[in-house]
């Protein structure tokens, strides 16, 4: 396993990758202790940095989430969410082909363990609301605001 780290606006992000691509992107509340670097985590912090700085809107790299059938198929899903867009935990599910999974659903996208990248930001609740988010609903606020008032590069 091989970990960077990259700061953004809304914190340090520590970034793990193994030999299939990257495999966690997380905040951090504490100062990183691991460094090492290569590659694929470079060309990830590159991206990173493009995107905090209004310059990309889809990351291009290889993704290895480590979760079980179900939780990668959810991860999966939300990579097809629009940047800028939103949908709710019952869209989710409808997309995953089955409405009762919802639950399921939504506990699998709080697991993902790839922030940003795997946008698990952009899922809110049915009303429009903020629900749950690993880094805080301060830092998904941010993101939801950087990226819709960002709209399209292209």
């Amino acid at each position: 396993m091989r970990v960077t780290h990259f700061s953004s606006r809304i914190g340090t992000l520590e970034i793990s990758a193994d030999k299939d691509g990257i495999s966690q992107v997380v905040f951090l509340n504490d100062e990183p202790s691991i460094f090492n670097s290569d590659s694929i985590l470079d060309e990830c912090v590159k991206q990173l940095g493009e995107y905090f700085e209004n310059k990309r809107t889809e990351f291009e790299l290889p993704l290895n989430p480590i979760g079980t059938a179900f939780q990668r198929s959810v991860w999966e899903e939300l990579q097809n969410i629009p940047f800028g867009k939103t949908i709710s935990y019952m869209d989710l599910a409808k997309r995953l082909g089955d409405p009762k999974v919802i639950r399921a659903a939504g506990t699998a996208n709080g697991k993902n363990p790839i922030a940003i990248i795997i946008p698990c930001h952009r899922v809110v609740g049915s009303d429009g609301s903020l629900t749950g988010y690993a880094g805080g609903l301060r830092r998904k606020q941010w993101l939801l605001n950087h990226e819709s008032s960002q709209g399209s590069l292209f």
